[in-house]
C-alpha cells in the first residue's frame, strides 16, 4: 500500500529539496507545491479566496501522483473559480468529489506518478494552508478544514527554521520571528493530531538523514 510522506514547515526551510533528495533516494515520486505555479501564473499578490483555489489544487494535484484522477483532466489554479466543468466518464473518479468543480487544464510542468510506488513525498498539505490562512487573514476556509479530517497521511516531517533564509521572488517572510512564528503554529498542529510526525532539523545532509530514519519506521 502505498505510503504518504508529507514535509511541511515555514518557506526556505529546505521542504522541496528534501522532498526531491528523499524521492531520487526511494527511486519514487514526489508532489510539489500547488502554490508556487498558481502564484507564478496569476502573481504573487493573493487573496483570501485565492488560498481555497489553492488548497483544491494541491489535493488535485496529490490525487494526480496518487494515481486516482486521469491526467489529463487534472484541475489547475486560476481566477476563473466559479467555472464548472465535470471529470469525463472515465471510470476514475476523483478521489474527493468536492474537487469536481474545479476547472480544468492540462498540468505539464509536473511529473507523472511511478506506478505501483511504495512512497509518494509531498510538499505541503491542507495544514500548510490553514496555517498560511490563520497567519494572513485570522481565519480559514471550512472546505480546508473538512480536508484536513478527512485525509490520512502515514508522516509528517517538520522542517525546522535554522537554515539561512533564501530570497525568493514568492517568499514573504525574511525575519525571524513570523519564520518562528509559522514553525509553532505548524507544531501545534502536529501535537494535536495523530500521525507520526518528527521534527527535522540541521543541514540538509543531516535533515535527510532524519528523515530516512522516520521514513524507515513506516516501511517496518
Amino acid at each position: 500500500m502505498l505510503k504518504k510522506v508529507v514535509i511541511i514547515g515555514p518557506e526556505s526551510t529546505g521542504k522541496s529539496t528534501l522532498c526531491e533528495m528523499l524521492a531520487q533516494h526511494y527511486n519514487t515520486q514526489w508532489c510539489p507545491e500547488f502554490a508556487r505555479e498558481y502564484l507564478l501564473t496569476n502573481g504573487k499578490a493573493y487573496d483570501f479566496e485565492d488560498l481555497l483555489i489553492i488548497a483544491k489544487g494541491q489535493l488535485a494535484l496529490e490525487d494526480e501522483y496518487v494515481g486516482m484522477v486521469p491526467p489529463s483532466y487534472l484541475p489547475i489554479g486560476g481566477k476563473m473559480a466559479s467555472e464548472e466543468i465535470p471529470f469525463p466518464n472515465s471510470g476514475l473518479p476523483p478521489t474527493d468529489p468536492q474537487l469536481s468543480d474545479f476547472p480544468t487544464s492540462q498540468l505539464s510542468d509536473f511529473g507523472l506518478p511511478t506506478p505501483n510506488s511504495q512512497l509518494l513525498f509531498i510538499d505541503t498539505d491542507q495544514y500548510v494552508m490553514k496555517v498560511w490562512c490563520e497567519y494572513v487573514f485570522n481565519e480559514c476556509h471550512s472546505w480546508i478544514l473538512r480536508r484536513i479530517a478527512e485525509r490520512p497521511y502515514d508522516l509528517y516531517l517538520l522542517c525546522k527554521p535554522d537554515l539561512p533564509w533564501v530570497a525568493d521572488t514568492l517568499r514573504e517572510y525574511p525575519d525571524e520571528k513570523p519564520r518562528q512564528e509559522l514553525y509553532h503554529m505548524y507544531r501545534d498542529l502536529l501535537i494535536q493530531q495523530h500521525t507520526p510526525w518528527i521534527e527535522v532539523k540541521g543541514s540538509y545532509e543531516e535533515r535527510f538523514e532524519q528523515a530516512k530514519e522516520a521514513v524507515a519506521q513506516i516501511l517496518n
